[in-house]
């Protein structure tokens, strides 16, 4: 069962939402910080735009979507705006490449999907300040578009627009260039801004630092046709240490739903991070206090291989997205392959493993009376290229089975060494694991 945000509470001692994302790195720009700081003071209404592009969100999108419920923590009225307008067109921010337009369907079921894991990020449910979700779509449908042009189009410059680094970057590239429907993008975000601010109150909007441009189009187009004051807030864009897209792996991003990234490949994600990301991960990502996170801080270099901050990393993560019982699963799958004892009375956790190491399988009877040597088994598991060059990783101590090191050449591999009566858990090195299932 999911955790569901809604069972985190609310901050115990009252605290100002800019200088909880302050200490947290999580400002890249502001507008207007002193203005801002005394509207704060008092409950506002906030939004964050996100566009439909696939059926889930991926961890690129919980910077934003969790600093919209750090300002519901403290009081504050969150709205996330789906792009079923905007997501039709595609932002040219951040992008080389021109976006693959989507259908009206698509984006629907797209919208529905993502609806779902944003319950997780966002209390739809509380009395005190309940998150919403809105759709874009819903306020452009029916105008047409010599009506947005007169309307909307005639308060924006096209000298100010390229001067965007959004466009900018993008013109500049003469082999990929920016049609005029990218270009037309920061007009609709920045109309999504001025109708939230007369419909619903919202006065500031946040995103990641590549929405600048478009959050400062929205403010200058309230200003102009609603004469109201809104505000603009961006976070940082996460890169790596090494300067890599953060939330990317060798086999692609890794994704909220666990049907396009299972929850153990999730949680390895995190346990993953890198020594120098591990802490300021912390800061941007959970919701752990400062003491606690200052606490991991002094641990972490204290004794760097237990991995204590990388573990409260993936435990939090996990928890937050996909509930108690899955990070449990994921702790105990993950502690048998950082060699941890196996429980026998845990199958259940065991198996997690089979869709996440390479497996192989073997005729059980050859298990049975003397067995087969452990020579061999290396060799039919692909672990080792030879029996010689198994014997010699024998005799290097670089062998494990059922997490039992072995240096015995001789060493014969018989059924009563399976676990659960089937399985049989073979590692070479630190990180080179096999699965051999017999049957």
């Amino acid at each position: 069962m999911a955790i569901g945000i809604r069972h985190l509470s609310f901050y115990s001692i009252p605290v100002s939402i800019l200088e909880e994302l302050q200490w947290r790195g999580l400002i890249a720009d502001c507008t207007d910080t002193a203005e801002l700081t005394k509207k704060l003071s008092a409950p506002i209404t906030l939004y964050c735009g996100f566009d439909p592009t696939a059926d889930s969100l991926h961890v690129g999108n919980l910077v934003p979507l969790l600093a919209l419920r750090r300002f519901q923590l403290l009081g504050h009225n969150p709205i996330a705006v789906a792009g079923g307008a905007t997501g039709s067109i595609g932002d040219p921010s951040g992008k080389s490449a021109e976006r693959q337009l989507l259908t009206q369907e698509i984006l629907d079921h797209n919208i529905a999907s993502v609806k779902i894991q944003l319950a997780k990020l966002l209390d739809f449910e509380t009395k005190q300040n309940p998150a919403r979700l809105v759709d874009n779509a819903s306020w452009t449908k029916g105008i047409s578009f010599l009506d947005f042009l007169r309307d909307i189009g005639k308060h924006f410059s096209v000298n100010q627009m390229v001067a965007k680094e959004s466009v900018r970057a993008r013109m500049e590239d003469r082999d990929v260039g920016i049609s005029y429907t990218e270009f037309s993008y920061m007009l609709l975000q920045a109309f999504d801004f001025m109708v939230l601010c007369r419909e619903q109150n919202c006065e500031l909007q946040i995103g990641g630092s590549d929405q600048w441009g478009n959050i400062t189009a929205g403010i200058e187009l309230t200003r102009k046709k609603i004469s109201k004051q809104v505000f603009g807030l961006t976070l940082p864009l996460i890169t790596n240490t090494d300067g890599s897209k953060f939330g990317k792996t060798a086999a692609g991003a890794i994704w909220l739903d666990p049907k396009r990234t299972s929850v153990y490949k999730f949680y390895q994600f995190w346990i993953n991070t890198a020594d120098a990301d591990a802490i300021r991960y912390l800061k941007y990502f959970t919701f752990l206090s400062k003491e606690e996170i200052e606490a991991l801080e002094k641990q972490h270099p204290e004794n760097p291989g237990v991995r204590v901050a990388h573990k409260k990393l993936a435990a939090q993560m996990t928890l937050l997205l996909h509930g108690n019982d899955a990070m449990q699963f994921c702790q105990a799958a993950s502690n048998i392959l950082f060699g941890g004892e196996i429980d026998l009375t845990k199958e259940d956790y065991f198996e997690v493993l089979l869709n996440e190491v390479p497996t192989t399988k073997i005729v059980k009877s050859k298990l049975e009376g003397v067995g087969l040597s452990l020579v061999e088994l290396l060799v039919h598991a692909g672990l080792c290229p030879s029996k010689g060059q198994a014997r010699k990783d024998l005799e290097g101590g670089g062998v494990n089975i059922n997490n039992v090191r072995e240096a015995n050449v001789a060493r014969m591999v018989t059924s009563a060494d399976l676990l659960f009566g089937k399985h049989i858990l073979l590692r070479k090195g630190k990180k080179n694991y096999v699965i051999i299932t017999a049957k």
